[in-house]
């Protein structure tokens, strides 16, 4: 099987056509060809590349394509969230999810097959960790959305696919050089060029990697709170044990104040009787203190066997309440996609464990 060139980076393709005998002259310019090519014409073939020469065409042919994952599955909600089900080259599964709305649209990928939080409140979570996505998998998700949308350039004056939000299957920073890779290409001028403010990294709070991020990315940083005492989250978000609240908020504060310009939001879903009363959330007004933010509270999505119930909207409201009284933005989230099971906490596919081999040698 070829081995496609999407998801590459620039240094990878540099040495590509180098090993083609493209000379050291035109490499940047080649590079910056075909980058062109594949991310913002949205090129399919080689031999669509038609800036390149012939003969080097032909030679990557040889041994490359521009081959994306496969569609397996397409699920439309009636608010018009499309769920895509994508099939891997070894049979593993992922979901990929487009939330459309008036001025923008924003595609929801997945950055691992399963997860390794195993958060109590999340379906996601119920699946085994399999294994890290690639830059190609990853990446693959963004063409295929844009094929689907009819997104490329010359076929609409107007963006379908505005924001790219990390924030389906994984945890991004347990698969960090594979999710760099592809945020690289997303937000490069001459890649798909969508900006750093519009790309979005949801995170569980590993915080050793979130000064990297903001070195490496500044790219949007929301973080899954869901609870402000660790008894809670312990329960809700597992990782806590490892990095609890007091060591993710001195990250995060230690961050901010490198970034100063950009609000972290924090990500609180809202669970009956688990964390939504209004001494949770003044607690919550002062842990994140100094802390430039904006809170989105998500309703409760339900899934098949869960214990947890969303709150009433009537408290949920009197949450959101004492937040903005605390000079922060506080938007309850709409739900999208709940009855395609697309909405935050939904997702999920049929892709089993396999062996700590194949699964990267994480280390968690």
């Amino acid at each position: 099987m070829k081995k496609s060139i999407i998801g590459l980076s620039r240094n990878q393709i540099g040495e590509l056509l180098l090993s083609l005998g493209v000379s050291e002259k035109n490499l940047k310019m080649r590079i910056s060809q075909i980058f062109h090519s594949i991310y913002f014409k949205g090129s399919k073939k080689i031999d669509e590349i038609t800036t390149i020469s012939k003969k080097l065409r032909e030679d990557l042919n040889q041994s490359y394509s521009l081959e994306r994952n496969k569609i397996k599955k397409e699920v439309v909600s009636k608010d018009k969230t499309r769920k895509w089900l994508l099939s891997l080259q070894d049979d593993k599964e992922i979901e990929t999810v487009f939330i459309p709305e008036k001025k923008r649209g924003s595609l929801c990928i997945s950055s691992q097959v399963g997860c390794t939080l195993n958060c109590s409140f999340c379906h996601t979570g119920t699946m085994p960790l399999v294994r890290n996505l690639t830059a190609f998998e990853i990446m693959s998700q963004v063409l295929l959305a844009k094929d689907e949308l009819d997104d490329w350039e010359g076929n609409s004056d107007i963006r379908k696919l505005t924001n790219i939000i990390l924030m389906g299957m994984g945890e991004p920073l347990y698969n960090y050089e594979e999710v760099s890779k592809a945020i690289k290409i997303i937000i490069d001028s001459e890649g798909i060029n969508i900006s750093k403010r519009k790309v979005t990294l949801s995170t569980a709070g590993i915080v050793p990697m979130i000064e990297r991020l903001g070195e490496e990315l500044d790219v949007g940083l929301a973080i899954s709170l869901h609870a402000v005492n660790d008894d809670i989250r312990n329960t809700l978000v597992p990782i806590n044990r490892k990095y609890p609240i007091k060591e993710l908020i001195a990250a995060l504060k230690k961050y901010t104040e490198a970034k100063s310009s950009r609000k972290i939001t924090f990500e609180y879903v809202m669970l009956k009787n688990v964390n939504d009363s209004i001494s949770d959330a003044r607690e919550l007004c002062r842990i994140i203190s100094g802390i430039p933010a904006k809170i989105n509270l998500i309703p409760f999505n339900p899934w098949p066997l869960s214990i947890y119930e969303c709150s009433d909207e009537k408290k949920i409201r009197a949450f959101s309440e004492v937040i903005t009284r605390a000079g922060y933005s506080s938007p309850v989230r709409k739900p999208r996609g709940r009855d395609i099971m697309a909405a935050c906490g939904q997702l999920v596919s049929q892709s089993k464990r396999t062996s700590r081999h194949d699964q990267g040698g994480i280390n968690v």
